[in-house]
């Protein structure tokens, strides 16, 4: 009677176990299967085409889409996307409001400080842009000539240096507070010589704002400017995710395709090229 007794309180235990086994596995399956993905905020501007702009109401660019691709399909990340000021993109980074941004960003050692970076997403190279029929056929034929530069730009640093070089016939800087738009659209007006600006930039221009009499003029450097992602210092898995799907969006053509799309050229870094920058 004690020997039944006690093999059906075993069998009780044993039944319970089952249960308890069956539930766990089943609230396993369940948040393994419908588990919420971690909401991804991105940062951006939205108003400096090629690389993020509204269309029809909605961002686009080259780094929304990117962006997107990046994304698409993953079971572990959702992303969204704010617009908001340029500086809002960093302050925002810092106060955790924003895991990650892009918008056309480059790298600097006080970002890297601060940030972690991507793998470069395209390069922006610049170019010589003047007017059809223009005198000038490269660089060292500006000597002489007229551009509008804003202060305190790379472009200032960069011509006052050529003036050093070329005392007798040097450039006219005429400055302004007038946005890129407008500066190449006074030269396809022919009332400057030619505007040294990135490559994409000017492409998307001279082609939305129909800018006809404007061609563009190739310029040779050692180094690639390179544009990335950048996330909060406490982002490293997302990082990781980020930098694993750039390389394969490189090796399947996709960020060739977007940049063609978008930048109006193949500005995309090579394989060897995909690598976080650091600090010189």
């Amino acid at each position: 009677m004690i020997k039944k007794k006690y093999l059906g309180i075993v069998a009780i235990v044993l039944a319970a176990t089952v249960v308890l086994t069956a539930c766990g596995s089943s609230k396993q399956s369940t948040s393994n299967t419908n588990g919420k993905k971690k909401s991804v905020l991105f940062a951006t501007v939205g108003t400096t085409a090629p690389f993020s702009y509204e269309k029809d109401g909605q961002l686009t660019g080259y780094d929304i889409e990117v962006a997107k691709a990046v994304f698409k399909d993953s079971d572990k990340y959702k992303v969204s996307f704010k617009k908001t000021e340029w500086s809002s993109i960093f302050t925002g980074l810092d106060s955790g409001k924003y895991q990650m941004g892009g918008n056309n960003i480059s790298f600097t050692k006080e970002r890297s400080a601060k940030y972690l970076y991507s793998y470069p997403i395209g390069s922006t190279p610049s170019v010589l842009v003047v007017p059809k029929g223009s005198d000038i056929k490269r660089y060292e034929d500006i000597k002489g000539h007229s551009t509008q530069v804003v202060q305190g730009t790379t472009s200032v640093a960069q011509l006052e240096a050529f003036n050093k070089e070329h005392s007798d016939k040097p450039v006219d800087l005429k400055f302004t507070n007038e946005n890129i738009t407008q500066i190449l659209t006074n030269l396809n007006e022919k009332k400057t010589d030619f505007k040294i600006f990135d490559a994409p930039t000017v492409n998307a221009i001279i082609k939305n704002q129909g800018l006809d009499n404007l061609k563009t003029i190739a310029l040779t450097s050692t180094e690639r400017p390179f544009i990335y992602f950048i996330f909060s210092q406490d982002q490293k898995a997302l990082q990781t995710f980020v930098n694993k799907r750039l390389k394969e969006l490189t090796a399947d053509g996709t960020l060739s395709k977007l940049a063609k799309e978008y930048l109006g050229g193949d500005y995309v870094p090579t394989e060897k090229e995909l690598m976080v920058p650091k600090a010189k």
